[in-house]
């Protein structure tokens, strides 16, 4: 029985700085579990970057499992489709070693926030799923169970990463914001200067007139 989930996150970076990010999200302190990563396909079509990486996870297992998996790590594919016409970063995971045990599809979408064009948000979306007679119900929650354990902390290390490369996003815009502001205030101020004086100088001269 395939299990699906779902999760919305969102980044208070701008596209670009996440899309430039995700070449470096590893190693993270949130991301102990993933040994290696070597990028085995690059190119440019059509304006756009397709990628393919391999990376290497630990995989415990609880006792009950390891009557059906017993290996310390697991092989990864992901593959990645990178925009920047449309502003848009799609990868794709998946396990593959032991699919009929257990197999974990995985899709993200990179997008800009249509309410903040300076944060991004990031559609996960995942399908579990476990070929194993009798268990694969159980194996399917398990993975289910673990994978949204694990997205906690991938959001945690990327923001982390993005941090690390581009400080005090906020602070800068908010640093902006309140100039701009500043700016609007002495501008009304002084047109209600100039307003004052104007009214001044009209009422003297309709006194002398």
């Amino acid at each position: 029985m395939v299990k699906y989930y779902e999760e919305r996150t969102t980044f208070n970076f701008n596209w670009e700085q996440v899309a430039q990010a995700f070449w470096q999200k590893y190693p993270n302190p949130h991301s102990n579990h993933v040994l290696t990563e070597d990028t085995v396909q690059r190119e440019i079509r059509d304006g756009k970057l397709y990628s393919k990486r391999l990376l290497s996870k630990t995989n415990r297992v609880p006792k009950w499992g390891e009557r059906f998996y017993n290996a310390k790590s697991v092989k990864i594919v992901e593959e990645s489709v990178c925009d920047p016409s449309t502003r848009t970063l799609v990868t794709y995971t998946r396990n593959i070693a032991f699919t009929k045990i257990m197999s974990v599809t995985e899709k993200v979408v990179y997008v800009s926030s249509r309410d903040n064009p300076g944060k991004t948000v990031a559609l996960r979306s995942a399908w579990i799923d476990s070929q194993v007679f009798g268990f694969s119900r159980a194996i399917s929650a398990f993975g289910l169970d673990r994978f949204k354990k694990n997205c906690s902390k991938m959001a945690n290390g990327f923001d982390w990463v993005l941090h690390r490369l581009y400080p005090n996003p906020t602070s800068a815009h908010l640093h902006s914001a309140t100039k701009a502001q500043k700016i609007k205030d002495a501008a009304r101020s002084a047109s209600d200067h100039v307003k004052a004086q104007a009214e001044h100088i009209y009422q003297a001269y309709s006194v002398k007139n």
